[in-house]
């Protein structure tokens, strides 16, 4: 069975970026043991990332690289904010400069910003997603493609690779 929409794809990768001087550097992998699966074609990856594994099947191997356009854009220099310290001070412990924080805009979505200051008043944050400005370059092969089961199409995510894994 090939990769298209509603099939629920287990694949195993590894994620790399370059440095501004062309290195490559690591960022993360999935392996057999724990691969990255998901439910194709409902906007939960990167629509270029789906792209480059639409019509490949178990066993196939795949390597490409995506910009920082197709990736997580490029970086907005002006995706920064001021929280004020009281936000911080009822969890008890102020965040640190390097630490990623959770955080809900006004229509309940949830998402991820980095601490880039902590000053008497306030709290500096990156609302730039971190991998936004780099390239992603990702190698990896297709373990097991399947038909998505009714629960996981109406749920609009994978239950595992073998469909049966709970929530």
């Amino acid at each position: 069975m090939n990769i298209n929409a509603n099939t629920v794809v287990s694949i195993t990768y590894e994620l790399h970026t370059t440095t501004p001087e062309g290195q490559q550097v690591f960022v993360e992998k999935a392996n057999e043991e724990q691969p990255l699966v998901f439910l194709y074609g409902v906007g939960m990856m990167l629509p270029k990332f789906e792209e480059h594994l639409a019509g490949l099947k178990a066993g196939d191997e795949y390597s490409f690289e995506l910009s920082a356009a197709d990736g997580y854009g490029e970086i907005d220099a002006t995706a920064h904010v001021d929280l004020p310290i009281d936000m911080f001070k009822e969890a008890g412990e102020l965040p640190k400069v390097g630490d990623v924080i959770p955080l809900q805009d006004n229509q309940g979505n949830q998402f991820r910003a980095g601490v880039t200051g902590v000053h008497e008043d306030i709290i500096n944050v990156d609302l730039n997603h971190p991998m936004a400005g780099k390239n992603l370059i990702f190698a990896g092969k297709v373990l097991t493609v399947r038909e998505a089961t009714a629960d996981e199409l109406s749920h609009g995510h994978a239950h595992g690779a073998d469909g049966h894994e709970g929530h």
